[in-house]
């Protein structure tokens, strides 16, 4: 399902140009990435939706059967527990398009992506 027609712009673009009950899915996780995460700017990177703070935070992306969510390898390793009825690989996770999203997980996993970016930005001003 992930389209290619065209290469979107933003994120209202790239949701644009799925099915209804795709965009609502869609607009369910942009909305609870924005919860988790006010200050983060969004783009379109990698052809997908992005959100950023101090670097990239989270990437998603809709696909025939799944949505794919993408909050590196670190935000995989530290819920593992809780995202382990899922598929996923090192740095990504495939939620069915079938089931309703684990959007307190999502939430979760992005404060904490918040967080490790903060720290991480901190950490370079304090080197310079």
């Amino acid at each position: 399902m992930e389209t290619n027609k065209k290469n979107p712009q933003s994120i209202d673009e790239y949701i644009a140009n799925f099915p209804q009950e795709i965009q609502e899915i869609l607009q369910e996780l942009r909305a609870t990435i924005h919860g988790a995460a006010p200050g983060a700017e969004e783009a379109i990177s990698y052809q997908m939706p992005t959100f950023k703070l101090e670097g990239n935070l989270v990437h998603f992306a809709a696909y025939k059967n799944h949505i794919g969510f993408y909050p590196t390898p670190s935000g995989i390793e530290n819920f593992k527990e809780e995202l382990s009825a899922y598929e996923g690989a090192k740095g990504s996770v495939k939620f069915p398009i079938n089931q309703p999203l684990p959007l307190d997980t999502i939430a979760k996993i992005v404060k904490f992506r918040v967080k490790e970016n903060l720290e991480k930005a901190a950490s370079k001003k304090k080197k310079k």
